[in-house]
């Protein structure tokens, strides 16, 4: 199984962030009763730019979830449709040859699900399997890379794609003050990134998929996700999301090399979701990484922020479009999410 080919697509209205900052402290106005907290909270969280869906005045004239959720759509569709044919092309594979389709979001819902959207306006086969994935946030990413590699590993001459679609500027709470939703609003932003997968009986470059993991942290529920209400989408991100990372992620890595008879000595790039400064530190702590092996996360972050699920695969983009890791070398992929949990996926160049 490789990943053959990975692409990510930016909505084109990028702003600084300084510029998101200033907006929302005059959106807010005299509600906001101390403007400098929230530019020292913006200015922490590591994110020099973001980019939006749609041009930020726009913003201004949603008024109910029904619209934020048909605009997410709209934008989802066109992004991801972007995406999805630009990691086709890389990994020179024809739209004719998609055998199974995977979409994680969590910033929107549809019904029939926005698959189907896609299979019509991008003319797939009329057979292909459709699994929409919702509700794994931040882990879906590397979670949706794991379903098309169990997919490809029961069909190994079949072909999987995986869209990660998320426009996180669209589910803000435009009217809560509180701490967690001022982080909200200087950390998330928008952006697709699609991944071609394929079988062992295909011809294709790209790192191979060695094994997979999951961990589920039992009672956690309360530690990252939505609470969903007739104002739409709430977050939940609990500040212990650090402290789970820095005591247990490091015997969760051990014990999935322990089975692949390998060692953390062994692992030359490391593909950590942006999840921010705090959660990339906690992981560098765990495994005793140095800033320089999750360069690649942080630079992600700092160029368009946290963009949930399709996070991830940016980072796998720009380590095989970039970093050309060494033929043999061999790397994990890693991402934290609802559950609370963590997806791991063991590769090879």
């Amino acid at each position: 199984m490789k990943i053959a080919g990975v692409a990510s697509r930016l909505p084109e209205n990028v702003y600084p962030q300084h510029v998101l900052t200033d907006a929302f402290a005059r959106y807010w106005g005299e509600r906001l009763v101390n403007p400098s907290v929230l530019k020292r909270i913006h200015s922490r969280t590591g994110v020099r730019s973001r980019h939006l869906a749609y041009p930020l005045e726009r913003y201004a004239q949603f008024q109910r979830w029904g619209e934020t959720n048909a605009a997410w759509l709209a934008a989802a569709e066109k992004l991801g449709a972007d995406a999805i044919d630009m990691a086709l092309e890389r990994a020179g594979v024809a739209r004719r040859e998609v055998d199974a389709l995977f979409i994680v979001s969590i910033t929107g819902v549809a019904c029939p699900s926005i698959d189907a959207k896609l299979v019509n306006r991008m003319g797939l086969r009329s057979d292909v399997k459709r699994t929409p994935i919702f509700g794994l946030g931040c882990a879906a990413g590397a979670i949706g890379l794991t379903r098309a590699a169990d997919y490809v590993r029961a069909y190994p001459d079949q072909t999987a794609i995986l869209l990660a679609v998320e426009l996180c500027s669209l589910t803000m709470q435009r009217d809560d003050l509180s701490t967690l939703n001022l982080i909200s609003t200087g950390l998330f932003a928008d952006g697709a990134a699609a991944a071609v997968v394929t079988g062992k009986n295909r011809t294709a470059r790209g790192p191979e998929i060695i094994a997979t993991r999951s961990v589920f942290y039992p009672d956690t529920e309360r530690i990252m996700g939505w609470d969903i209400t007739e104002r739409g989408f709430s977050l939940v991100l609990s500040p212990d999301i650090p402290d789970i990372a820095r005591c247990r992620l490091k015997a969760d890595v051990d014990a999935f090399l322990a089975d692949q008879s390998l060692s953390l000595g062994d692992i030359g790039c490391w593909i950590a979701h942006p999840g921010g400064p705090k959660v990339l530190e906690a992981i560098e702590a765990a495994l005793k990484l140095n800033k320089a092996e999750l360069a690649a996360s942080w630079e992600s972050l700092a160029k368009v922020g946290n963009m949930s699920s399709a996070s991830v695969l940016c980072v796998l983009e720009d380590t095989i479009l970039d970093r050309h890791p060494e033929p043999g070398t061999i790397g994990i992929i890693v991402a934290l999410g609802p559950g609370f949990c963590a997806e791991m996926l063991l590769v090879r160049w």
